[in-house]
């Protein structure tokens, strides 16, 4: 089947759910009051790695509405100050070297975590619709080295727009790096495997421009044959494969799973990239963040059972100044924090020291 296809067979409303989550009249009523604010739509394959229809279960947690989704008076919608970056509709330049293109509003299947809730399925408010005035931007600021696609989910896109950028930016001679932001690989690997077009377009431009693939498995569960099948036809066009876990409350935070989760990925080739401290997001904090205290401690079990090029990920926070490394927390909470990124240039590799009491999840 095609793939455009298959995603209309998506699952995106609580009706439909039921016929494979059996709820009761309140549950099914609480949970279109969710869908209302905060749209579903689930791959029928990513559906099929739920083992237990509860939140206990990680690919469950990740992938079906809850009712704590519905704390509206808790977090911000934008926590990395996208809002100030953004340089034109759909394009975000905060890094002086990076250019983020917000290509789609659509992903294969809608995170319960998304840090874009304000806009994955919702808005096309700050979606790119006129590609030219992006590429002339990029073409007018040369310290742009690198272009970052991104949504929704870049792998959305018609094969026709990916090849477009990709030839634009491969005749831009200060772009030396183009990466695709995309789940597919772990929520719909068919986009990937079931398309040649796409691999021909990847793998013709690969040789022309350094192109990563960024994306994002969070359990070992999600590293099943079908995704592996779609990084390795990834790897077969000289893609690279990156891969950015997000720390979620009840989906990996145990050393055991993180450990389990990066050797699995680097079997397979995927560079372990980052860790995040997951965002303080409307809708996604109170279920899903893991205090920073916490957090660290199962990096650092994690990562005294990986071997070296396991756990070559940092531990990061993107915050509104900038990506700034979890370098080390003491027991006590005193940490040593560092810029890896920043809004302001000069602040590029910058080391301070925080405090963070043992609930903290963020840097206010």
């Amino acid at each position: 089947m095609d793939w455009k296809n298959e995603l209309r067979m998506n699952i995106t409303d609580v009706d439909e759910l039921c016929r494979y989550y059996p709820m009761s009249e309140d549950e099914k009523r609480k949970l279109k009051e969710v869908e209302r604010i905060w749209p579903m739509s689930i791959s029928r394959y990513y559906l099929g790695l739920i083992k237990e229809f509860n939140s206990s279960d990680p690919i469950f947690k990740m992938c079906i509405p809850d009712v704590v989704e519905m704390d509206l008076n808790e977090g911000k919608l934008d926590t990395s100050g996208e809002k100030e970056s953004t340089k034109d509709d759909g394009l975000q330049h905060k890094y002086e070297r990076t250019a983020l293109i917000l290509s789609t509003q659509t992903c294969a299947m809608y995170c319960r975590h998304c840090f874009r809730k304000r806009l994955v399925g919702l808005s096309d408010a700050e979606i790119a619709e006129r590609d030219e005035r992006l590429f002339r931007y990029i073409r007018e600021h040369s310290e742009i080295t690198n272009v970052l696609i991104s949504g929704g989910d870049a792998f959305l896109n018609s094969n026709a727009r990916l090849e477009k950028f990709l030839k634009v930016f491969t005749e831009l001679p200060n772009i030396t790096l183009v990466r695709f932001g995309t789940r597919t690989p772990v929520t719909f690997p068919q986009r990937i495997t079931g398309d040649a077009e796409l691999l021909d377009i990847l793998g013709r431009y690969s040789d022309k421009v350094g192109i990563h693939v960024v994306t994002q498995f969070n359990h070992p569960a999600e590293v099943t044959l079908e995704a592996v099948a779609s990084i390795r036809a990834l790897m077969n066009q000289k893609v690279v494969v990156s891969n950015q876990t997000v720390m979620l409350k009840g989906v990996n935070d145990d050393s055991n799973t993180l450990e389990e989760l990066m050797r699995k990925l680097t079997a397979v080739g995927v560079v372990p990239y980052y860790v995040f401290q997951c965002r303080p997001v409307t809708g996604v904090k109170q279920q899903f963040q893991v205090p920073i205290v916490e957090s660290y401690r199962i990096i650092e079990e994690a990562r005294k059972k990986l071997d070296g090029l396991s756990k070559r990920f940092r531990y990061i926070m993107s915050h509104n100044t900038g990506k700034i490394e979890i370098f080390h927390v003491a027991e006590n909470g005193d940490a040593i924090l560092k810029y890896h990124q920043a809004r302001n240039p000069d602040d590029v590799g910058k080391v301070f020291k925080h405090h963070f009491d043992s609930e903290d999840c963020w840097l206010d």
